[in-house]
């Protein structure tokens, strides 16, 4: 099977008003080369229509950086799979790094939430990573698949492109410090394993990610790899500068 289409997904976290998300995204599209990587912006909810109305017609997509497991009622606050759809997201993050840090979910949340997105017909991108203890001591790859496995009990999909894996090693988030591309690769590899012994011959086509302090001078090497088929960016992705860098670097 070929290597899948690399993933270039953004991440904006707690950044960027409305207005502020569309004047970004009209600085970008006069200036963005024709690539063969898909580019998608994980903005706040709140900025998604006006990204969606700006981006019309562009290879650019946009998506969530999170999704309720419900499909809707009493959840005051919550944002369903079929509201996002409804303003033109394609994906929605679950399970980021810092969900599961600062509201406390679990793994059997975030399943949740990814079989709520994709029953909607949304793109879970499913996040799963170590902390610096557990690199350490040597588990991170036992450690990352279980919470794979973890975050995928009682998702079913019937082709590769319903689902996306992210591979963040939480001691590279927001801290300079920088997994090798040996690294990401290592882990990449050992989820496309887990992914084919879970998901059979789909599970091979399956886009995994590498998320953690990625930039324009390292993301072509990373994402270079055999196993690596993109990334999930934070920091870098908030200035048009750099995320034309990173383009550019896998032109």
């Amino acid at each position: 099977m070929s290597k899948p289409q690399t993933l270039l997904a953004l991440n904006w976290k707690m950044n960027k008003t409305p207005s502020q998300a569309v004047a970004w995204a009209r600085e970008l599209l006069p200036s963005l080369p024709a690539s063969s990587a898909v580019l998608a912006i994980m903005a706040p909810a709140i900025d998604l229509q006006g990204l969606s109305q700006t981006l019309q017609g562009s290879a650019v997509t946009i998506g969530a950086q999170d999704v309720s497991a419900h499909e809707s009622g009493a959840y005051t606050g919550e944002i369903s799979a079929a509201m996002l759809l409804d303003v033109g997201a394609k994906y929605a993050v679950v399970g980021h790094s810092e969900r599961r840090e600062y509201h406390a979910e679990s793994s059997q949340v975030v399943a949740g939430k990814a079989r709520a997105a994709k029953q909607a017909g949304l793109i879970p991108i499913i996040c799963v990573g170590e902390g610096l203890e557990v690199r350490e001591r040597g588990e991170h790859v036992a450690y990352t698949l279980d919470m794979l496995r973890e975050s995928l009990a009682g998702l079913t999909i019937a082709s590769a492109d319903q689902i996306v894996i992210a591979y963040e090693p939480v001691w590279a988030i927001g801290t300079g410090k920088t997994a090798t591309a040996a690294d990401a690769e290592e882990l990449a590899a050992a989820i496309r394993s887990a992914l084919s012994g879970l998901l059979g011959e789909v599970g091979a086509g399956v886009q995994v990610l590498y998320g953690g302090s990625v930039k324009g001078s390292n993301i072509a090497e990373i994402c270079g790899q055999p196993n690596v088929n993109g990334a999930l960016v934070g920091g870098a992705a908030l200035e048009v500068r750099s995320v034309l860098e990173m383009v550019n670097a896998l032109v």
